[in-house]
């Protein structure tokens, strides 16, 4: 009897649409789809993972600096434990069929995850590729037609390998190497400290600003049959006296046109939308954060199967494509956009049409188009982002906006004016495009435009014209105060176009030419940059603007201070790149790119060590009214430091993950959350932190720097499970002092997370007589003991004492007076 072929895709989604082509009466298994042929499973995004250090080494769950650099001799793979089920029912199917294909996203990172499930799986079938770019039945057929040998793509297999294995090198030991010589959880990644450093960078620049008075003159101006106005010319003028004397001087005044000029000029439609350019104007209009419209695309590629693969870095599309856009555009005749796809002009799409059709600038997918699969019902998000996809889509098959552009020269009693008017004369494929919503910004596509502004008016109908031969008369002319502004803050959307562009800045060609075409991160991967910027508490939104929090620019700070600024730099995302393109493609090594990496994880150890700590609360914000909101979360009671941030190992740090030896007291804001006072924390106040952990008497050390031996709860006491049964997700407080799992808030006190696994660590919320506080908590769990605080004895008369951790360390406090 002949094996069935086993095919794995990356989703639930994804494989059961492969399903209904490839196998259309497949059972349902839950867990996978089979039919005659066929066995369709999936993952679950990425199964399996590079292992954590304790993986390799209990002794790695406490972070100390004697045990760094960690480097691994070969990386092993953990299963993510969320999804073990589905990664052993994968396993079992294998073990059934003859042939695999590989149905993950065609690009690196779905390379990485199927090639993480057939390592650890110890799969020997011969595996075949399949390689699309969206989900419509014509596609799917057409890829199955075309299967490659997996071995085709085995280059990209170890650009994909080498890329998570340096981001777990340089994310797990310089966020080690940091939070343990500063005593606070900072987490540092290859593309994440580069975007933090772009924040910080225009913070800095946002506070150093000084803005400047100047002075603008407009002047009204008549001819018979003809009005228009115009801006005084010459240098900047800073007296505001000297301004109105010149409007005064030409008010009233008869001058003459010096000179006038047109001239025409074409506007051609923008780029077709990858993920990033989406993301932006989805931003701009609507102010959609990056991920929500990473999420909403999804939905609209994998749901509802109405657009192409939405992850993608191109704006480009194949020759192969350009018949599959005719039938979308075919398919948009019968929906609300019927009288633009009517009107549309299917010969502007050809394969030399440039603009569109360029393969040298289509690697893993094509930008992103409709598909010929009419949209059903849709959200009123959805509904926001297909249309701005169709409209970008429609606008291509259209001609170009035609302008005459008039440049007038009026002088006046020798002061020189310019009338700058914009007239439309064919409006071409902006057509296609919405109306405006309310708040939108007019936008300019020269690069002068900002300065030119001011002084150019665009007409939309009527036409413009003046006599160069007639005099002008000056009718009116005011001097403007105006001011100099500062630079902007980031939005999500211009932070994106700062990541896509991060190396045109770049002194050396080649890397330039490198990041010209990556940036900082990946289109799939930018959103969630941002997002874990926010959750670590380095950044926060505030309206459509994103702010850097104390934390964030101490982070910086310190980076750059250790001499390691290459970390905040885009010049080293620009290298790996350079050379994980090449590694792709063959023409490089992936085993000599290794090595330099792990030379770089070593030099990032040393000079982190030879680093003044940080002065001491740098990392301590102050309490809020009502409690603090913000801090690191916990996720099955351990800290989620340098994999998480990194993202190297292709799994979320979760249960099982490192937790550091001394942390400091709660550190950042979650996202949502109030944000901090910035009080002393602004991008100038200086690198801080931290120093703390002193030993205790008869050299003891203090709690949270060692495992300590767990022992029963008290006697009528509540136990952890009592108090923390039903926690999920919580903000992190500090180290358990027993175990090193995270402290985190329950209904009557602060247990360890890991009261499940057996921790009985639990400190009450009311100690002697007194509600404790979180900066309270903070110094129990960081020192050992609260600072001095006021306690009413049984007299009534007020004493001065502190809280004092009581061994042998599960929670229980004593009071220790200070003597009179």
């Amino acid at each position: 009897m002949q094996l069935k072929t086993l095919i794995i895709a990356e989703k639930p989604d994804m494989g059961r649409n492969i399903a209904a082509v490839m196998e259309p009466k497949a059972q349902n298994r839950r867990t996978h789809l089979e039919g005659e042929r066929f066995v369709v499973t999936w993952a679950i995004g990425h199964l399996v993972g590079l292992a954590e250090p304790d993986d390799y080494d209990p002794r790695y769950k406490k972070w100390k600096d004697s045990d760094l650099p960690i480097i691994p001799d070969v990386f092993k793979l953990s299963p993510n434990p969320r999804t073990k089920d589905q990664l052993k029912v994968i396993g079992e199917l294998a073990r059934k069929c003859g042939r695999i294909v590989n149905a993950c996203d065609a690009g690196r990172e779905g390379q990485l995850i199927f090639h993480f499930i057939r390592r650890h799986l110890k799969l020997t079938q011969p595996v075949d590729r399949l390689w699309i770019s969206d989900l419509t039945p014509e596609t799917i057929r057409r890829g199955f037609e075309q299967l490659a040998s997996d071995d085709k793509y085995a280059p990209l297999t170890r650009a994909a390998q080498a890329r998570s294995e340096a981001d777990w090198l340089i994310g797990m030991n310089a966020s080690r190497a940091f939070t343990i010589r500063h005593r606070a959880l900072l987490t540092v990644g290859r593309v994440q400290t580069p975007v933090l450093a772009l924040l910080y960078d225009r913070h800095r620049e946002i506070e150093a600003f000084r803005p400047e008075t100047y002075y603008r003159i407009e002047a009204s101006f008549e001819q018979p049959g003809a009005k228009y106005k115009g801006i005084w010319q010459g240098d900047r003028l800073t007296d505001g006296a000297k301004a109105a004397a010149i409007a005064d001087k030409v008010k009233g005044k008869t001058g003459t046109i010096a000179s006038y000029e047109k001239a025409e000029s074409k506007e051609y439609p923008f780029r077709l939308h990858d993920l990033t350019l989406l993301q932006r104007e989805a931003n701009g209009r609507y102010g959609f954060p990056a991920k929500k419209t990473l999420d909403v695309a999804q939905a609209l590629y994998e749901k509802h199967k109405v657009i192409t693969y939405p992850r993608t870095s191109s704006n480009y599309v194949t020759e192969e494509t350009i018949p599959v856009m005719a039938k979308a555009l075919d398919m948009l005749r019968g929906t609300e956009y019927g009288e633009l796809a009517a009107g549309a002009d299917r010969g502007k799409v050809h394969k030399g049409n440039k603009a569109v059709c360029n393969p040298a600038k289509v690697e893993d997918h094509h930008a992103i188009l409709p598909t010929p699969k009419r949209p059903g019902s849709l959200s009123a998000d959805e509904k926001k982002i297909y249309d701005l996809i169709v409209r970008r889509f429609l606008s291509h098959y259209y001609g170009p906006a035609v302008y005459r552009n008039h440049t007038v020269m009026t002088v006046v009693e020798e002061e020189t004016f310019r009338t700058r008017v914009k007239q439309l004369l064919d409006p071409g494929w902006k057509v296609t495009q919405a109306e405006a919503e309310p708040g939108d910004k007019k936008k300019s596509r020269s690069k002068g435009a900002a300065e030119d502004e001011a002084d150019e008016e665009t007409l939309t109908d009527g036409e413009f014209a003046v006599d160069p031969e007639a005099p002008s008369r000056c009718k009116s002319a005011k001097a403007e105060e105006k001011a100099t502004q500062p630079p902007k803050p980031y939005t999500e959307g211009t932070l994106l176009k700062a990541m896509e562009s991060a190396g045109k800045a770049m002194e050396d060609e080649e890397l330039r030419e490198t990041m010209k075409d990556s940036g900082l991160g990946t289109p799939a991967t930018r959103a969630a940059t941002i997002e874990r910027l926010k959750q670590v508490g380095y950044i926060r939104t505030a309206g459509k603007k994103l702010e850097i929090e104390p934390k964030g620019a101490s982070a910086i700070e310190l980076i750059r201070g250790a001499g390691v600024e290459l970390l905040a730099s885009p010049v080293m995302t620009g290298q790996w790149e350079r050379r994980l393109v090449q590694i792709a493609r063959g023409e490089a090594s992936d085993e000599a790119f290794m090595d330099k990496v792990k030379l770089f994880a070593r030099s990032i150890v040393d000079k982190v060590r030879q680093q003044p700590p940080a002065p001491a609360g740098t990392f301590q914000e102050p309490e809020r009214k009502g409690g603090r909101k913000g801090a690191a979360r916990a996720a099955g009671g351990r800290s989620q430091p340098a994999s998480a941030a990194a993202g190297p190992s292709g799994r979320r740090s979760g249960a099982g993950s490192s937790s550091p030896a001394a942390p400091a007291k709660r550190e950042g804001t979650r996202a949502g959350a109030a944000p901090a006072k910035r009080s002393g924390a602004s991008a100038g106040a200086g690198p801080a932190a931290a120093a703390a952990g002193k030993q205790r008497p008869g050299g003891q050390q203090r709690p949270g720097t060692s495992a300590l031996r767990a022992s029963p709860a008290s006697a009528g006491q509540p136990s952890a499970s009592d108090v923390l049964s039903g926690v999920r997700e919580r903000q992190a407080f500090g180290a358990c002092p027993l175990c090193g799992g995270a402290v985190i808030e329950g209904s009557r006190g602060y247990g360890c997370s890991r009261f499940r696994e057996g921790c009985r660590f639990v400190v009450w919320k009311e100690q002697h007589g007194k509600k404790l506080s979180v900066t309270m908590l903070g110094a129990l769990l960081a020192k050992g003991k609260t600072g001095v605080l006021a306690f009413k004895g049984e007299d009534g008369q007020s004493r001065k004492g502190r809280l004092e951790l009581a061994p042998p360390y599960t929670g229980e406090t004593r009071l220790s007076l200070e003597r009179s």
